[in-house]
């Protein structure tokens, strides 16, 4: 039996107090209902004896606080989930907004899942492919990887999520493959794009969308990456689907909770952000992996925009220390035309290792990839001395490596956002760029793959 309480004795919005409950846990969700018969949702926050602290998903405006009533459903947020979710756009909080019906829940899931046990994780081990030259060639994606993306303000983050999500397959037959895309406190036009540009590609099919608008309620925010995680984990771990999970953008995520701890008083810690930041990003950047005994993954590459491009700031710093690399995108190379602008030598997949050469991309992979970093690197330091002294100052072979860092950023970096390469149309053009150089300079290639696969000077 649902007991009903009158007993709302303030409410300071998002927040609500109600005296006199009874076994009310933490974390239970719980209905308003306003004397003109409206249901409004919320969820136990906290419980001090007979009073519960109430988190409200809408507003408070209209609830009346003698007339309206509050139930407790014994039960935190659950998620309905299904097969079926593949191909739908779902609110923040899981319900349809594609004019489609509601799902046939084959479970009911918690939305707050629980971290991977340490004990029961699988190492990331297998290739990703993006299409993605930057990402598939110098800073690879592993299986059940946490690899984010730091962007700036106004920078392209949004085209190159779309774009992984079209693209991204995993290499191997009986594969199935599937994307959960939250789009977190973005903008109405911002989730038009990503919706259309998925159902004129077809991509839509094996996506499953959360989309969360800014108008949205902070609450909703806080609920929609644990709602696309819970998803990713029935699909990967219930129904053996390789997921890949993108989420942008987590610096919404994070204002929402620093929005929420500024209601609740709570004492602030760095920039304003509550003190528990750190772990609660690990709740959710913590569920991906792959586990033992289970043949589905889940990846994660969480986006994020630096506020005033700054690394340190709280939410890439402490992102960076929980999740394995970053890939990071770079505003002079945007301001160059260069599509998508990602600053290769910043970035870094830590797990990059795992996942190439013989049997999972080629054999050269490994060789080519570091030659491509010390000359990316040598050719902007020659650069940067031509800037000072002169091209006259450069020896011959710091002019080559000038015109390498040149077209390196102009033909491998720079793709647009509608190319897709293999994994092989990727390293056959890092040779290409290698030919440039004199063969002497290949130092980090084992010689039979110099052999085998540099193309002859024109």
């Amino acid at each position: 039996m649902i007991k009903e309480y009158k007993t709302i004795r303030e409410i300071a919005s998002p927040l609500m107090v109600v005296e006199n409950v009874e076994g009310v846990t933490y974390d239970e969700l719980g209905e308003i209902e306003l004397p003109n018969g409206e249901l409004r949702r919320c969820k136990v926050l906290e419980v001090e004896g007979d009073k519960a602290v109430v988190q409200l998903f809408e507003s408070a405006q209209g609830i009346n606080l003698a007339q309206s009533k509050v139930r407790f459903l014994g039960h935190p947020q659950q998620l309905a989930v299904s097969e079926d979710m593949l191909g739908r756009v779902f609110n923040g909080m899981g319900a349809p907004i594609d004019g489609g019906p509601d799902i046939l829940a084959d479970a009911h899931m918690d939305i707050n899942g629980l971290p991977m046990n340490p004990a029961a994780r699988a190492y990331p081990a297998e290739f990703i492919q993006t299409g993605v030259s930057t990402i598939d060639g110098l800073n690879t994606l592993v299986r059940g990887q946490k690899l984010p993306i730091f962007s700036g303000s106004g920078l392209p983050h949004a085209a190159l999520a779309a774009q992984i999500a079209r693209q991204a397959r995993v290499l191997g037959d009986n594969e199935t493959f599937a994307v959960v895309f939250a789009a977190i406190g973005i903008t109405f036009e911002e989730s038009e794009y990503f919706i259309e540009d998925f159902r004129r590609t077809g991509a839509i099919d094996r996506t499953v969308v959360f989309s969360n608008l800014a108008n949205d309620p902070a609450v909703e925010r806080i609920a929609t990456p644990r709602v696309a995680l819970t998803a990713a984990e029935y699909l990967a771990f219930e129904k053996d689907m390789q997921v890949l999970v993108i989420l942008t953008d987590i610096t919404n995520y994070a204002e929402a909770l620093r929005e929420v701890s500024a209601a609740k008083k709570e004492v602030p810690g760095r920039r304003g952000y509550p003190g528990y930041l750190y772990t609660d990003l690990a709740t959710l950047y913590e569920r991906a992996g792959r586990r033992q005994g289970k043949k589905g993954s889940i990846t994660m590459i969480p986006i994020l925009t630096m506020p005033e491009d700054d690394k340190t700031h709280p939410i890439p710093d402490l992102t960076g220390y929980i999740t394995e690399g970053q890939i990071i995108l770079s505003r002079d190379l945007h301001r160059k035309g260069i599509v998508p602008p990602v600053d290769v030598l910043p970035s870094l997949s830590r797990l990059k290792d795992k996942g190439i050469g013989e049997g999972k991309t080629r054999e050269d992979h490994s060789g080519t990839m570091n030659q491509l970093f010390a000359a990316y690197s040598r050719g902007k330091d020659a650069k940067e001395l031509m800037t000072i002294l002169g091209e006259a100052a450069l020896s011959e072979d710091d002019k080559l490596f000038a015109k390498f860092s040149d077209e390196f950023e102009r033909r491998y970096v720079s793709q647009g956002n509608n190319t897709n390469r293999s994994i092989e149309e990727t390293l056959d053009i890092g040779w290409e760029l290698l030919s440039i150089l004199p063969r002497r300079e290949l130092k980090r290639i084992k010689p039979e793959f110099i052999e085998k696969y540099l193309p002859e000077k024109q």
